[in-house]
């Protein structure tokens, strides 16, 4: 079997006395859409950041392509073939919109060069209206395919969307869920995680469910997505 894109095992996680992550175990593999669910405060955004290095986990063990990073830096995790599109968006509010898709460009692990400015610029044709934008002129619309782009320039074989869709319009909820699939149909793996938890297991191949720090339910999107009743057990207010 081959060996998974990204593989966490019992990873453990404190913000000052909260014991945010409690043994969370989580797999991707390679071209994998997973999706990543669970209420406000049960760790979803810790365990990506944990995964990522952008914070230090207690304990617990991250190996990515079957190289352990655990103690890696942030920054080459980032290039191991991962693009993040964060919680907030990030978007750089002195630079403009060509400014902040061009400081991300790279080629991928395997030299692939499939997503250009120009493919960028494709995907999303507002963008092109607004090269010489500043990211702080932007709408919130923009900012997100602005910051979705900025990932996709990184030519990443994994993409992380933390909560991409919050806040925006409805009108614009819909192209982002189309971009998302898109995405997906090119073999890019990705980590998707949003509030909407009907339309995450409708892009996704396997959803993960977190509880209070812990995976309390995980499977195949589809068959998740027959019981209801038990999702809203874990996702209901």
């Amino acid at each position: 079997m081959a060996e998974p894109l990204i593989e966490v095992a019992d990873l453990h996680a404190y913000y000052a006395e909260s014991h945010v992550l409690q043994g969370v175990n989580l797999r991707i593999e390679a071209g994998e859409a997973v999706g990543l669910l669970g209420r406000n405060g049960m760790g979803k955004t810790t365990l990506i950041r944990a995964t990522l290095r952008l914070m230090r986990a207690t304990t617990g063990r991250v190996t990515i392509r079957g190289r352990d990073c655990s103690g890696e830096r942030p920054d080459r995790v980032a290039r191991l073939g991962i693009g993040y599109v964060p919680e907030g968006r990030g978007v750089f509010p002195n630079l403009s919109v060509r400014e902040n898709l061009l400081m991300a460009a790279r080629p991928g692990l395997r030299g692939q060069l499939d997503w250009t400015l120009d493919r960028v610029l494709q995907t999303f044709p507002r963008l092109s209206e607004r090269l010489d934008h500043g990211g702080n002129q932007l709408s919130g619309g923009e900012q997100q395919m602005l910051a979705i782009g900025r990932a996709l320039m990184t030519n990443p074989d994994l993409i992380v969307l933390d909560e991409a869709t919050e806040g925006l319009a409805p009108k614009i909820v819909r192209e982002i869920w189309n971009i998302v699939a898109g995405i997906r149909a090119t073999g890019i793996a990705s980590l998707v995680v949003d509030r909407n938890y009907r339309a995450v297991l409708a892009h996704t191949d396997r959803c993960v469910v977190i509880e209070r720090g812990r995976v309390a339910l995980e499977g195949k999107s589809r068959e998740l997505a027959a019981d209801e009743a038990q999702l809203q057990s874990y996702l209901g207010v």
